[in-house]
Formats: C-alpha cells, sequence, structure tokens
C-alpha cells in the first residue's frame, strides 16, 4: 500500500485515494463503499492528538475496520474539535464488510472508550441540551453551516426514520431541506445526500 504522506509529512489527497484503490477495484458490484464516523468528545475533554489518534484506532479495531485503510482528520467545523475518520467497507479481496447494527455498535463502542479514558459522557447531562438544539434553522442569523450541522446531529439522535421521504420530511420540518444524489463518474456508481 502507499504512504498517503509526502516527505514533508503532509498528506497527499492523490496518494491517499491511490491506497484505497484496490479496494475499490476488488468490489464494483457494492454501491456503499465509503464509511465515515464522526467521533466528537465534549468540550470539556482536553485531548492530545496522540489520544485522540488512539481512540480513533481503537474504535476501528472494535468497529471491524481496523485492518482497512482509513484516515482520520481532526478539524472544528463545530463549536468543538472533533475527529472524522473515513475508511472503506470493502476488503482487499473485495468482500463487503458486515455492517450490521453499525449504528448501535458505535454507541456501544463509544460509551466504552467515554469510561476507559475518563471522557465526560455523550448521553448523560446532554439530553437537554440536545433537545435544545432541536429547533429551525434560522438563515438569517448566519452560521449555517454550524445551525444545519447541529439540527441533522440532533434529529440523528432523536428521531429513527424508516426511509428517506420520513428523514426529508422530518428535516424539512427544521427548514433543512435533503436531496439524494445518485449518479456515475468515471465508470464509478455513486449515491449520496445533500
Amino acid at each position: 500500500m502507499l504512504d498517503p504522506f509526502d516527505t514533508a509529512g503532509r498528506m497527499s489527497h492523490e496518494r491517499f485515494m491511490a491506497s484505497f484503490e484496490p479496494f475499490l477495484q476488488a468490489n464494483r458490484r457494492t454501491t456503499n463503499t465509503v464509511f465515515h464516523v464522526s467521533l466528537n468528545p465534549s468540550p470539556e475533554d482536553r485531548l492530545t492528538d496522540e489520544q485522540l489518534g488512539e481512540i480513533a484506532r481503537e474504535y476501528m479495531e472494535r468497529m471491524g475496520y481496523g485492518e482497512q485503510p482509513y484516515i482520520v482528520f481532526k478539524h472544528r467545523d463545530i463549536a468543538r474539535e472533533h475527529l472524522h475518520i473515513v475508511s472503506l467497507r470493502i476488503d482487499r479481496e473485495g468482500r463487503k464488510l458486515p455492517h450490521d447494527f453499525e449504528a448501535r455498535r458505535s454507541v456501544e463502542i463509544t460509551r466504552d472508550l467515554e469510561q476507559k479514558y475518563g471522557l465526560h459522557p455523550s448521553i448523560k447531562g446532554q439530553e437537554l441540551q440536545n433537545r435544545e438544539e432541536l429547533r429551525k434553522v434560522d438563515y438569517q442569523k448566519g452560521d449555517v453551516k454550524q445551525q444545519v450541522s447541529s439540527t441533522v446531529r440532533s434529529c440523528l439522535r432523536h428521531y429513527r426514520c424508516a426511509s428517506f421521504g420520513e428523514w426529508r420530511t422530518l428535516l424539512e420540518a427544521f427548514n433543512v431541506s435533503a436531496e439524494e444524489r445518485t449518479g456515475t463518474i468515471d465508470g464509478r456508481d455513486y449515491a449520496g445526500m445533500i
């Protein structure tokens, strides 16, 4: 596999994508090939990059993606620093990895990691705060990206939708619209939501 970093230690987008290529080439039938998760420690938790890296590694191992190529990046597009992890749901031989009950397993693993690392619980004590986040997006207030992000996360926590139509209807109640997008680019099928 290619090292996705250049000689200065910066990630090269081209080299990173090239490291995923053998996995994607091995299975062209699977449409939902990308695994993406956001780990959001409490703003009160002050973690070093090494601690965040260890939490991400353990999370991926326990989710069953430890042998997959994945990238972890830290940023602040909401009111706190958090991690995004992107990987593939296809192994090197082209087999689709099982993702049954992935959301439930993710919550259980996250809770275990919170306890192990002495972090503030993401559920306990936030119930009230999360319910307060459930308000309509007000585009005139500005900071639209954070408002939409907060509303979508809160809806995901508090509601279960059986179809994309239900999800779209729920979001519309909070002044957010969602659309499915599918198509083909360079011979590859894609599916997503905007």
